[in-house]
C-alpha cells in the first residue's frame, strides 16, 4: 500500500491569502502595547483558482470548524515577537491544514479469515466442551 506524503502536494496559496494584524499578548515588554504582531492568515476558498469545485468542497467539509460565516478559512499566529515571522508560520499553518484536508482515507478491506484459523478455533472450543462435560458426570 502506498502512503502519499501531502507535503508535496502543497500548492501556494500566497496570492489568494490576506492578513490581518493585531497587538499580540505574551513577552514582548513595552514592545507589546505598541507593535502589533499577531497575525491572522485568512483564505476565501469559494474564490480560490487553484483548486477544483470537489476539492473545494473537501476542504469545506473537513475545514468546517475553522471556516467562518463569510467562508474564510483563517489561522491565527502571534508565536513569535515578529510580524513577518508569524505571517510566514501562519501561511505555512494555513496551507498544511488544506493540504491535509485534501487526504482521502482509503477504505478498508475486511481480511478473510483463513480455513486453518477457523479450524483451529473450533477445535479449541470443542476440547474445552469435551473438558466441561467430564466435569458435570456423576462419579457416584
Amino acid at each position: 500500500m502506498k502512503r502519499h506524503n501531502y507535503l508535496c502536494r502543497v500548492k501556494d496559496l500566497s496570492t489568494e491569502i490576506f492578513f490581518k494584524t493585531a497587538r499580540s499578548g505574551g513577552k514582548g515588554g513595552q514592545n507589546v502595547n505598541k507593535v502589533e504582531t499577531m497575525v491572522e492568515a485568512l483564505w476565501l476558498i469559494s474564490a480560490s483558482g487553484l483548486f477544483t469545485s470537489e476539492e473545494k468542497e473537501l476542504i469545506t467539509n473537513k475545514l468546517a470548524r475553522r471556516i467562518n460565516k463569510e467562508g474564510y478559512l483563517h489561522v491565527k499566529s502571534s508565536e513569535t515577537r515578529s510580524q513577518l515571522e508569524n505571517k510566514q508560520i501562519a501561511k505555512a499553518k494555513l496551507e498544511e491544514l488544506v493540504a491535509k484536508s485534501l487526504i482521502v482515507p482509503v477504505k478498508r478491506k475486511p481480511s478473510k479469515i483463513s480455513k486453518a484459523t477457523k479450524e483451529r478455533r473450533l477445535e479449541s472450543k470443542r476440547k474445552e466442551s469435551e473438558k466441561k462435560e467430564m466435569r458435570r458426570k456423576d462419579w457416584e
